[in-house]
């Protein structure tokens, strides 16, 4: 039973840092418009993240295997039943992952332009929809006695689950735009600073209201306690950016997003995805665990692999640290010019012109 519980802290742990680190690329994404009044300063945005986007989805993917190696029927249950929104997300990161590489491939502004909605439609939904899904999951979903999914799409589209989309959307901006912040420079850094107020107060009046709604539905203290101190962490975050204290705004508002996911997690446990029609069909982590010696495997291969690749991403963040200033951008080449080049190199026989 120890194995069990110690993988539910484990996973829950992984939750958390895909949500702090993913949530504040999530942010950055769907701000590219808003805070890149121009190709250059979308440019520096992208940059900002440019070294540590990819990296950052690792915690979903080992989130995903960790789950099916210790919780193989909350897997299978969770991936049937939440078939389209998965798929919706996986999708949105995809086309994100693609955005991210192909903007810069073309000359024209169109080009650009239809990447850069790209990025920002695939980075709000995902935001949205983990929200509804971790909502879906605390609230309870329709399953048999036999742990079967028996609803339909609508089943997760509650109003605490929406309530909860909103709230990681809100806070998801918040994050990036106060990521940006601390990031950049000039302009663009004062931009996101307001902005990140503004969004922030949004944030923090739905992660207040979601959490006393969660309360009513699964009392914890613990749960309380950790939704509590998010909302407080929040506040003070928007504090911190409103007096230019970068730093300090970007560990609260990651210390809020951690301890949100945290308050689901303590709020479930030790149900893993509780029934909202039969008592009997609700997942736990008993009845959805593996076997004891396929988790005292994973155990060890845990406590070797971890320290390596927390070590690693730490080395990342710490190699591009610095902040990044739109003077560091080169201009774009225009359109009209870059295809004037491209037929007088043709002509001449120099061969393509570089991008």
């Amino acid at each position: 039973m120890l194995l069990n519980d110690l993988w539910f802290g484990l996973i829950a742990v992984l939750w958390i840092g895909y949500f702090v680190l993913d949530g504040f690329d999530f942010g950055v994404g769907g701000l590219l418009g808003v805070l890149g009044r121009d190709e250059r300063g979308r440019r520096v945005l992208i940059n900002t993240i440019g070294p540590v986007w990819d990296g950052n989805e690792v915690w979903l993917l080992v989130a995903g295997g960790a789950t099916f190696a210790a919780f193989p029927q909350w897997y299978a249950t969770l991936f049937s039943g939440f078939y389209l929104p998965l798929l919706a997300i996986l999708v949105c990161l995809i086309i994100r992952a693609v955005a991210f590489e192909y903007r810069g491939k073309g000359h024209s502004d169109t080009w650009r332009r239809n990447w850069d909605w790209a990025i920002v439609a695939c980075s709000v939904g995902p935001a949205l929809l983990w929200g509804v899904a971790f909502g879906s999951i605390v609230r309870g979903v329709p399953l048999s006695s036999d742990h079967e999914f028996a609803g339909g799409v609508l089943d997760l589209l509650s109003p605490f689950a929406v309530l909860v989309g909103v709230t990681t959307l809100l806070l998801f901006l918040t994050h990036g735009a106060v990521f940006v912040a601390l990031k950049t420079t000039e302009q663009v850094r004062e931009r996101a600073n307001r902005l990140a107020v503004r969004l922030g107060v949004s944030a923090l009046v739905a992660m207040a209201g979601m959490v006393l709604w969660q309360s009513q539905l699964r009392f914890d203290p613990i749960s309380m306690a950790a939704g509590t101190v998010a909302v407080l962490g929040l506040g003070l975050g928007l504090v911190a950016a409103r007096r230019g204290r970068d730093g300090w705004a970007f560990a609260a508002s990651a210390v809020a997003t951690g301890l949100l996911v945290a308050s689901w997690f303590t709020a479930l446990y030790p149900a893993v995805l509780p029934s909202s029609t039969d008592p009997a069909g609700t997942l736990t982590i008993h009845n959805a665990a593996s076997s004891p010696y396929t988790l005292t495997v994973m155990t060890w291969v845990a406590a070797i692999m971890t320290p390596v690749v927390l070590a690693y991403q730490g080395w990342t963040y710490w190699v591009f640290r610095r902040r990044i200033s739109t003077r560091q951008i080169p201009p774009s080449q225009p359109a009209g010019q870059a295809e004037a080049q491209l037929d007088d190199r043709a002509a001449t026989g120099a061969g393509p012109a570089s991008a």
